[in-house]
């Protein structure tokens, strides 16, 4: 799928934007503060139903208005056309496709599956599991659509377990068998992923890093129990915490150079190399799979990469054969082509040049 066009109301600093978006490159330039960044974040939003830059939605809105929206037209390979919306209030999202309510925001990204690479993206090596196993699901779900309504009723049972615990300690192993059957398709999916994921992993970032950085799959509890055997184990710690300790929702992806944790041996650059590599592989991944190829978007690529390290990651980049939407300081940026469009983004209004 590829986004045709896409129409943003009252998101930050943009009180109303059109753009005809190529099926190529699109580049977005203009001065910092522009509003090129939240274009950006606008369609993150029609694929994701969230921002790339904050958790909450509520802070997208532009002061002094009560919501946002945005609009968008999106394209299969056959060229079969469908309408994508997001709207979010104070109080509520709301995601539309092809005219009817979504159910879940998961929906969005079967539509519209886009990715970002931007200059926090070092965050995914450096901060909490979170990140990891957000980049991780996004993925598995496009392999496996199943995966997410996996995930929703697993989530489901885990907060009545977490809510027994607080309320009616003996209560909670009701939940148990269910936790512990869904935990383990869960975490099966996942380490599938990995596994499939490792040859291109290690291309991608012996390609932009050169650095022998291993992924690890840690499944969120023991590797010598079950998941039903590792919630017994751990019954007197979640009591006393009331708190479920073993599930996929603890998993991660250990980031590794020589056996110690990258965040703490990589420098900045490197780890946002990393990053990188752990995106790009991921996007090949899927194009092998499944014959998706997602949506780009660079947020300022060159920020913080020096020459040599700029040319590795624009090679990779146009690999993919992707719709790029690329944002720049400069209207003269060629660092991937020549765009077939290009606008001028100026205090939030978007001008096509």
């Amino acid at each position: 799928m590829s986004l045709l066009d896409i129409t943003v109301t009252d998101l930050r600093c943009i009180e109303h934007a059109q753009l005809n978006v190529a099926p190529g490159l699109t580049l977005l330039w203009g001065d910092n503060g522009s509003g090129k960044t939240s274009l950006l974040e606008a369609i993150f939003l029609l694929g994701r139903g969230r921002s790339f830059r904050t958790r909450n939605t509520e802070r997208l809105i532009q002061r002094g208005k009560n919501h946002l929206q945005v609009i968008g037209r999106v394209a299969d390979p056959g060229g079969r056309e469908s309408a994508v919306g997001f709207e979010a209030s104070r109080t509520a999202t709301i995601a539309r496709i092809a005219g009817r309510s979504a159910q879940s925001l998961a929906e969005l990204s079967q539509v519209f599956p886009v990715q970002v690479i931007e200059p926090g993206v070092h965050r995914l090596v450096e901060e909490a599991g979170y990140r990891r196993r957000r980049w991780m699901d996004w993925a598995v779900f496009h392999v496996e659509p199943q995966f997410i309504d996996t995930w929703v009723r697993y989530t489901r049972a885990l907060k009545q377990r977490n809510a027994a615990l607080k309320i009616e300690e003996g209560e909670a192993s009701a939940w148990d068998p269910e936790l512990a059957r869904l935990g383990e398709v869960i975490a099966e999916s996942r380490r599938l992923f990995v596994s499939r994921l490792e040859p291109y992993w290690q291309e991608a970032v012996t390609a932009l890093s050169g650095l022998a950085v291993d992924l690890h799959y840690l499944r969120g509890w023991g590797q010598d129990q079950t998941l039903a055997e590792a919630l017994a184990s751990s019954r007197s710690r979640d009591d006393a915490r009331h708190m479920t300790h073993a599930g996929p929702h603890r998993a991660d992806i250990a980031i590794q150079l020589h056996g110690r944790p990258a965040r703490e041996v990589l420098s900045r650059g490197q780890q946002k190399l990393v990053a990188v590599a752990m995106t790009l592989a991921q996007l090949r991944l899927l194009q092998d799979l499944t014959q998706t190829t997602p949506t780009l978007l660079l947020d300022d690529p060159a920020a913080e990469l020096d020459g040599e390290r700029l040319q590795r990651f624009i090679g990779e980049v146009l690999k993919l054969r992707c719709q790029l939407v690329v944002t720049s300081l400069q209207a003269e940026s060629r660092l991937f082509g020549t765009p077939e469009r290009t606008f001028r983004v100026v205090q939030g209004r978007v001008h096509p040049v």
